[in-house]
């Protein structure tokens, strides 16, 4: 799957990384519950840093679309609350 991270660049994840962006992705929504940014921001961080290490880099002269966006590591509490409301398709930032 491409990911892109916003103001950084786009990763090609492989499915085995996936439980682990999930197991984020749930810590995510935890501190989204409640209303914790110190946990929010820990967890972004560490879902972002998954991606960096498990992903391979997309060159920046290839075009390709994103299969999934997600925010920067500074990202605030309503910022994603914003962002998950615009992607009503599945719950959380990662598709299960």
């Amino acid at each position: 799957m491409i990911i892109r991270i916003m103001g950084e660049g786009q990763y090609t994840v492989p499915e085995e990384s996936f439980p682990a962006l999930n197991e984020q992705d749930d810590l995510i929504e935890q501190a989204m519950a409640a209303s914790d940014q110190e946990a929010l921001t820990s967890a972004v961080e560490r879902l972002l840093t998954i991606v960096r290490e498990q992903g391979v880099e997309v060159p920046d002269d290839v075009l390709t679309d994103s299969e999934l966006i997600l925010p920067e590591a500074s990202v605030r509490l309503e910022e994603m609350r914003a962002w998950l409301d615009d992607s009503p398709e599945y719950d959380g930032l990662i598709p299960s």
